[in-house]
């Protein structure tokens, strides 16, 4: 899909051609004169137009307008929120009316708000957005050109504009992975999407074998791959846009490409979706997309420890007890707790990067589903600082999340007989006792632990891949930037103090 930002008023988008064009109408709008303008006074005046955030009007062929189709929509007060929510019904209409619209505009008709330029072409994006690597047949109804029309287009619309482009980029990226079938995104098809990253302007990739992965003394991870016919991938991306004496914010996502559970199996019904127990993965993937894009002022390394869970006679088994790449044993009391195995070994390599903060990114739990639904990813955090920064991003790219508790009395429940811990605390607060397990291998670096299991994937009959949370680990790097290049300039006099000295 092309997005194009055009810098026109109303009246000038009525007279672009396109198959259809939508209206963002906030209340309290005023028209003007113009032939647009006029038809817009008259039917609100005859109550045929409200600006509640989702109601429509339909127009076909109306003469002021070269556009076949037309849709005034209502954009409530004109918030991100609401002129997404307006978007996704303008959307809704239009992919469920024949022909199908290849070419569409839309305009906002006032200067639109902050993060509200955004939140449109997200919406147009994940609404349009429909998959097809693993079909005989590619969607015949699928937006070839997509125009933004803004008066003036002044340059905050030019970059917001740009990096809603690149969100959407990134998301349709970490989507796309996610949604392919397991047996068309193995760990080394997942190494291979990688590496076609490192093709992309400052991206480099760095892919280990069971080999490199066993000298590193990953037993964990080792662990959770052994019962797989599938070799296992640690995964190593880098983008280096920054300055070299910056520290790298690093992002580890959870591979796992297929979970059967082990040998605790999972229920036979909806295993299918565990397709997506990769979706921390397609994440990080899709982050690397965008800063691609973007190519902003900073370094950030993505960890992806990638390998299936299977069953066989070589799988791990319950009571077994492996050796983390810390050194610290483990009890593997529930081999579908499997996640957090990838996870502390990918952490405890992170170590070596000497980070400037690291932010694990796993469907990692049933219970932060239950507890948090599909709205909202659960966030865990002992920095404040990191865990504000990471919620403000979310609130920012309207990809929520929610703080959750880390207090050690829910560590108590991870002791073992035989082990330094054990892998699972029981079914209380397990999103909890998960984190705690995680937080064990983060004691020399900033920490955060995103639970994307509830926001990650929908189920039923949109069943897919939603891309998150792209939006909220996009934002909160480009947050970073500005602290950043401040961060070397006070490394930099210091240094020199130091040589002075």
């Amino acid at each position: 899909m092309n997005f194009v930002l055009l810098s026109l008023d109303l009246a000038g988008a009525a007279k672009q051609p396109a198959d259809a064009l939508v209206v963002l109408v906030p209340a309290g709008y005023k028209p003007g004169k113009d032939g647009l303008g006029t038809l817009m006074t008259q039917a609100l005046k005859a109550g045929e137009l409200d600006t509640q955030a989702g109601k429509l009007l339909a127009l076909y062929r109306v003469p002021p307008v070269r556009a076949a189709r037309v849709l005034l929509v209502g954009a409530g007060e004109g918030s991100a929120r609401q002129v997404r929510q307006a978007m996704q019904a303008a959307l809704g209409v239009l992919r469920s009316g024949s022909p199908a619209v290849k070419k569409l505009l839309f305009c906002f008709a006032v200067a639109p708000q902050a993060g509200a330029l955004r939140a449109a072409v997200q919406a147009v994006a994940d609404t349009s957005y429909v998959y097809t690597t693993t079909k005989s047949k590619a969607d015949g109804r699928s937006l070839a050109r997509v125009s933004v029309a803004v008066r003036g287009a002044p340059a905050a619309a030019e970059t917001e504009f740009a990096r809603a482009v690149a969100t959407v980029t990134g998301v349709e990226f970490a989507k796309e992975w996610a949604n392919r079938p397991a047996n068309h995104a193995t760990p080394t098809l997942l190494a291979g999407a990688a590496r076609s990253l490192a093709k992309l302007p400052k991206v480099s990739c760095e892919v280990l074998g069971p080999r490199e992965v066993a000298r590193l003394g990953m037993g964990a991870f080792m662990a959770v791959a052994q019962g797989s016919e599938q070799p296992l991938r640690f995964i190593v991306l880098r983008y280096q846009g920054g300055n070299k004496l910056q520290a790298p914010t690093v992002l580890v996502g959870k591979g796992i490409s297929f979970d059967t559970g082990g040998i605790s199996i999972k229920p036979a019904p909806e295993m299918d979706e565990m397709k997506f127990d990769m979706g921390g993965a397609a994440s990080v993937l899709g982050v690397f997309r965008a800063l691609a894009e973007l190519k902003p002022s900073i370094n950030v390394v993505g960890l992806i420890p990638s390998c299936e869970n299977m069953p066989d006679g070589r799988a791990v088994k319950p009571g077994d007890v492996v050796t983390s790449m810390s050194g610290q044993t483990i009890e593997i009391l529930n081999t579908d707790a499997e996640g957090r195995l990838i996870l502390c070994d990918a952490l405890s390599y992170a170590e070596r990067l000497k980070p400037a903060a690291v932010v694990d990114i796993a469907t990692l739990t049933g219970a932060c589903v239950i507890a948090l639904g599909a709205v909202r990813s659960g966030l865990f955090s002992g920095d404040d600082a990191l865990a504000q920064r990471l919620l403000a991003a979310g609130e920012a790219a309207q990809d929520l999340a929610w703080r959750m508790p880390l207090d050690e009395d829910y560590a108590e429940g991870l002791k073992s007989n035989f082990a330094d811990v054990a892998n699972v605390a029981g079914r209380a607060g397990g999103a909890i006792t998960a984190a705690k397990f995680l937080q064990r291998f983060t004691a020399k670096f900033p920490w955060a632990h995103l639970d994307i299991a509830g926001t990650a994937w929908k189920s039923g009959a949109g069943k897919g891949a939603t891309g998150r949370p792209v939006g909220l680990l996009l934002e909160f790097l480009l947050g970073q930037e500005k602290g950043s290049l401040l961060g070397v300039q006070r490394s930099s006099k210091r240094s020199a103090r130091t040589r002075k000295a």
